[in-house]
């Protein structure tokens, strides 16, 4: 006899239909970023404080360490130059938005500026899945499009690639 007879409340083995997918390590350290971000945007503490912090997370143990290192110390070490890569996509200026959504702007801006390993459409993805998770109602839709426009000029050749590759695949 099934001891819980309501279908919908039985746990799924990732994989299935309609099942949650793990989260893999990277995203787990965007994750961290993004919370360490948002402290660091709100109070300005020492980044090294600020990293300690992500370090005592129960999340910690299963992120990529070196990636959300890269990724904190990163966007807040350059965060003059990535905020100039983002504006000149902005409805508004970089001090209107809310911190989760510039939060996202960098991590998503550092990943497309310094992580070659990642493709283009994959450091944008993460960043619109980071802003549904986080962000305000359609605070995704903004993040989409502005680091859409950022990655033309971070990352031309693979942007124009990828463009051709989706016009040439469709049928005329």
């Amino acid at each position: 006899m099934n001891p819980n007879p309501n279908p919908k409340s039985r746990s799924q083995a990732p994989g299935q239909a309609g099942a949650p997918r793990p989260k893999s390590a990277r995203r787990r350290s965007r994750e961290l970023a993004l919370q360490g971000l948002y402290e660091w945007l709100i109070s300005r503490t020492d980044v090294g404080v600020v990293l300690a912090h992500m370090r005592e997370q129960d999340e910690h143990g299963r992120c990529d360490s070196a990636h959300l290192d890269a990724l904190l110390q990163g966007c807040i070490a350059q965060i003059a130059d990535l905020d100039g890569v983002i504006a000149p996509h902005l409805d508004r200026s970089v001090a209107q938005l809310s911190p989760v959504e510039h939060a996202v702007l960098l991590i998503g801006t550092y990943e497309l500026r310094h992580c070659m390993d990642v493709p283009y459409r994959v450091a944008i993805n993460e960043a619109v899945e980071l802003a549904k998770s986080f962000g305000g109602t359609d605070g995704h839709k903004y993040v989409n499009g502005v680091l859409d426009k950022a990655a033309a000029g971070l990352r031309p050749d693979e942007v124009a690639a990828q463009r051709a590759a989706r016009s040439a695949s469709r049928p005329s």
